[in-house]
């Protein structure tokens, strides 16, 4: 089924107790998952990417709850669950209702999960991103829930900054929060640092791939950005590829628990998977050893940052 015939059936309170949640789009994933094991008292056990332990989630439901409370158990991952696995997790929420189970997969594999459970009470949903318009209905909804007053015409204006990115859009309604007035979208110009406007991500995504990227750095540094902190974004980042890069070469698939100490979303772990293997050892090195420099000579006194920042970089662009 698709979001709309979800939506439906929590409307019409005719959902099911467990649920497989797919598709191209994590921000509704992560989303519907909040929303269907939000439950007061519930006794939840969830595992991100790696930590899944099948004996302990089947323990889990199998478990009798304490005092009467409901057993949640949640499980996201970009790797596909074993179906055997998957048919006991379920069966044990089909024996018992109030269990709670819901598998968020991240993946790309979505064709495995259109059809595999319609023997089964599982509800198995498939999000696609959402269209401009249902966008601005998703954020619209959570500003009226975080009690941000803000027009059509501001969230329109803020998802188009943010390349209409939904998370980002709603993690800016945070800050908003605290004015006690209407939001318009002069308030979101002045206030608002934008993705699609400027990213330092995608300004070394540029470099990296030896397109011109004068003009990403021009708004950077109109806006305010130092020349100090876009050098050791730069070297952060390569580092995080060298991390990739090594890991995978010692163990043939990335973690990024292990390599970055904290589970990246699947798509940020694909593209510097994909981007680390592009450079060799010695090429890290002499990058490291380039920006390390560069960064020493910005930190002394007189010296102009802006254009041994652009040097820099051109001269990065010459080593891959």
């Amino acid at each position: 089924m698709y979001k709309h015939e979800l939506d439906k059936h929590i409307e019409n309170k005719t959902i099911s107790n467990n649920f497989v949640l797919f598709g191209e789009s994590a921000f509704l994933i992560d989303m519907y998952t909040k929303r269907l094991t939000t439950i007061q008292d519930a006794s939840t056990l969830s595992f991100y990417y790696d930590e899944y332990n099948f004996n302990s989630a089947k323990a889990h439901l199998s478990q009798a709850s304490l005092f009467g409370d409901r057993n949640v158990l949640i499980i996201k991952t970009e790797k596909k669950i074993d179906k055997k696995q998957l048919d006991t997790l379920i069966e044990f929420c089909e024996k018992n209702h109030d269990n709670i189970f819901v598998y968020a997969y991240y993946g790309d594999d979505h064709k495995s999960y259109l059809k595999a459970f319609e023997k089964k009470t599982t509800m198995s949903v498939r999000f696609f991103q959402p269209k401009e318009f249902e966008a601005q209905n998703i954020v619209s909804k959570i500003a009226q829930e975080k009690q941000v007053n803000i027009n059509k015409y501001a969230i329109s204006h803020l998802l188009q900054i943010h390349a209409g990115d939904i998370a980002l859009a709603s993690n800016e309604l945070d800050k908003l929060k605290i004015y006690d007035k209407e939001i318009t979208t002069k308030d979101i110009d002045n206030l608002v640092f934008g993705l699609a406007e400027i990213n330092l991500d995608e300004l070394i995504k540029k470099i990296l791939d030896k397109k011109d990227f004068k003009e990403d750095l021009k708004k950077l540094l109109e806006h305010g950005e130092d020349e100090v902190r876009i050098i050791t974004a730069i070297t952060t980042y390569i580092t995080q590829l060298y991390m990739f890069n090594i890991y995978i070469r010692i163990n043939g698939i990335p973690n990024p628990l292990e390599i970055l100490g904290y589970p990246a979303p699947p798509q940020i772990v694909k593209e510097k998977s994909e981007l680390s293997l592009k450079f060799k050892p010695d090429i890290y090195y002499k990058l490291h050893e380039l920006l390390l420099n560069s960064e020493l000579k910005m930190k002394s006194s007189h010296v102009d940052t802006e254009a041994i920042l652009l040097s820099t970089l051109i001269r990065v662009q010459s080593l891959l």
